[in-house]
């Protein structure tokens, strides 16, 4: 059965949820924001709080782990690409512990494409909601070509075969109860956490001799060939810009993260669950990727000639190299079925992520209202039948040289994750200077932390400076690339003009600090108190850490 509105917002029976829609938009327009009525009827609440921080999980931990620590090592060094991932790491964190406090305030679908429109400007939200859409609608299609990639490894059957089932049956995950979307990302993340521990322990063996016939590594190739690799320039100038290069790249192997508040209208307790959630899935990602850093640092050397091969399958991996090395035949299949199940987890992350954003748009008329259409079981069909239309661009695989002007349209979108990490923190800068203004403590909010107000700031400079910056090869003397220029900086213009378009035709205004009703949203958190979760004793943490 096919639920249809042609309103946005919806009011209950008694008239209360029109109310609190109407005072929970900073502009009290008719057509309401936030936990809307439509939300709160159409949209069933599947997902546990173990489903979500999974779901951000599985969508973090992907190729750019298995396949991608090579070139970092190859690019920065080892110590440079530890460094890089750690300042990237950092950063991580205060866009998760920032999230975390705003959603826990204001738990709606969209996540922060609706916190901005809420806290900053309606015009900002469109223009970080249509990045994110864009994104996500090439960023599928990508993930399901690098799955043929990856099949060519064992078979020469028709790439066409892959690209057909995989569409399928990412669509079936897509279309289905968003429960059962959330027990298959619970179990691929599971899985990649136990493969990613294997990986880590592997390569520790190796590291230590611990293979019949192989002799201990240690940290000789920090010693030579150096545990900075030189970068464009010479001397310490060329170490940095090596470290610099490393943490641009660093930026989309942490993407992801942020994509666990995007269903909050279909999470259960979510003012608990997705603070929760916000802690662990930083602390897992950052683990797993300096433990994986620092051991492929110690393996692999940064100037090993096989981490010039662009092959795209498990070749590529530094772990496979050093059991190729070691002899050990068994490891590239491994890797290459973990990249597969990976890619493939993240392309269902990033289907959810496009189709609850292009779902919020839509709530507050920034999309066509069809989009608002849903299942019985509480699922937008519609903005998962159009963001399946896009997966059919994964074809383009079958050509070469369309494939590379394909790749070369996803690169584009690379530099969204800083623009949503920036959006994410210029929300959370907004409530606490909000807050400020209207003198209400911050020890109200369902959540908060006491050195977040700094960390915000800190962090989106960074955020900038990374953006700014991520092409800064192609301003060095014989490095002009196009391409690489192109990708590196088109997104700005893009965000810059989606935002001045919107505000252009609405006439939208930026929210006073003054004006935004957040009190009226902290009545909303004492009205709906959600019940404690018990906390786990003795052993039993082990397991929750991992998997709860």
């Amino acid at each position: 059965m096919i639920n249809k509105h042609s309103e946005v917002g919806v009011a209950a029976s008694d008239g209360q949820g029109k109310d609190l829609e109407a005072s929970l938009d900073p502009h009290h327009s008719h057509d309401g924001d936030f936990v809307t009525q439509l939300e709160n009827n159409n949209l069933a609440r599947g997902l546990r709080q173990r489903h979500i921080q999974m779901i951000a999980l599985a969508g973090a931990i992907g190729t750019g782990l298995f396949l991608g620590l090579g070139g970092s090592i190859q690019t920065g060094g080892p110590l440079g690409a530890l460094l890089g991932y750690a300042t990237v790491g950092l950063i991580v964190c205060a866009v998760q512990f920032a999230l975390g406090e705003v959603a826990s305030l204001l738990p709606v679908t969209g996540s922060f494409v609706r916190h901005a429109e809420f806290l900053v400007d309606p015009a900002f939200g469109f223009a970080v909601g249509l990045n994110i859409v864009y994104g996500n609608l090439l960023s599928v299609p990508a993930e399901i070509s690098a799955i043929c990639v990856l099949f060519q490894f064992w078979t020469d059957i028709n790439s066409a075969l892959f690209i057909c089932i995989f569409i399928f049956i990412t669509f079936a995950v897509g279309i289905a109860f968003v429960g059962i979307y959330g027990e298959v990302e619970f179990f691929f993340a599971c899985l990649k956490i136990l493969l990613v521990i294997f990986l880590i322990i592997f390569g520790l063996v190796i590291d230590l001799g611990g293979i019949p016939g192989q002799e201990r590594i240690g940290f000789r190739y920090w010693n030579h060939p150096g545990p900075f690799v030189e970068n464009i320039a010479s001397g310490s100038w060329g170490k940095f810009l090596g470290y610099w290069a490393v943490m641009s790249n660093a930026v989309f192997s942490f993407a992801g993260v942020e994509s666990l508040a995007m269903a909050a209208a279909e999470t259960q307790n979510p003012r608990r669950n997705i603070p929760k959630a916000c802690k662990k899935v930083f602390a897992r990602v950052l683990i797993f990727y300096i433990l994986a850093v620092l051991i492929v640092g110690m393996i692999v050397a940064s100037d090993d000639p096989r981490l010039n091969d662009y092959s795209g399958d498990a070749t590529t991996s530094p772990f496979v190299i050093v059991a190729s090395a070691a002899g050990i035949k068994a490891i590239p299949s491994v890797v290459n079925a973990i990249v597969i199940t990976s890619a493939w987890s993240s392309s269902n992350q990033a289907l959810l992520s496009g189709t609850r954003v292009l779902f919020a748009l839509a709530i507050k008329g920034q999309a066509p209202k069809i989009f608002l259409r849903t299942t019985s079981w509480g699922v937008p069909y519609v903005c998962v039948l159009f963001n399946t239309a896009f997966m059919f661009l994964a074809f383009m695989a079958l050509s070469s040289s369309a494939m590379t002007v394909f790749w070369w349209l996803v690169d584009l979108t690379a530099a969204g994750v800083l623009v949503s990490w920036s959006a994410i923190l210029t929300n959370h800068i907004r409530l606490n200077l909000a807050m400020k203004k209207q003198g209400i403590p911050r020890s109200e909010l369902p959540f908060h932390n006491s050195w977040t107000p700094y960390s915000s700031p800190i962090a989106l400079f960074l955020c900038l400076t990374i953006l700014f910056t991520s092409g800064f090869s192609t301003f060095t003397k014989g490095n002009w690339s196009t391409s690489t220029f192109i990708s590196a900086y088109l997104d700005i213009p893009l965000v810059i003009a989606a935002f001045l378009l919107w505000k252009f035709i609405k006439g939208t205004k930026f929210v006073s600090l003054a004006d935004i009703p957040i009190r009226e949203a902290l009545n909303e958190v004492t009205r709906n108190p959600e019940p404690l979760e018990p906390k786990a004793t003795g052993w039993k943490r082990i397991p929750a850490f991992l998997f709860d």
